[in-house]
């Protein structure tokens, strides 16, 4: 069974960071894309960023290019999404994504 569990969301102050985290099981992860994506209040889903699986090429929406990184770690099966500069607008409800599946979310709120 595929089970994908974010974790390491939280309230932070804009110009804060957070670190987000996701578990992976039930596939073969080192040989999967994955992605964050997120959803904020009343709004539809938002692609976050990509990695592939081998290289590690990543891609960023421009929204949160040259503040957030991806990362992920084929030994633990877990993805990353190191987030910083964060600013109100970055607060949703983040998802970790693979194989066509997603995970419970974490949710993420910035304000002072």
């Amino acid at each position: 069974e595929v089970q994908l569990v974010e974790s390491g969301g939280g309230l932070v102050q804009p110009g804060g960071s957070l670190r987000l985290s996701c578990a992976a099981s039930g596939f073969s992860f080192a040989t999967s894309t994955m992605n964050w994506v997120r959803q904020a209040p009343g709004k539809g889903p938002e692609w976050v960023s990509s990695i592939s699986p081998i290289r590690g090429t990543t891609g960023y929406a421009d929204s949160v290019k040259g503040r957030f990184t991806i990362s992920r770690d084929n030994a633990k099966n877990t993805l990353y999404l190191q987030m910083n500069s964060l600013k109100p607008e970055d607060t949703a409800v983040y998802y970790c994504e693979g194989v066509g599946r997603r995970g419970q979310g974490t949710q993420v709120t910035v304000s002072s």
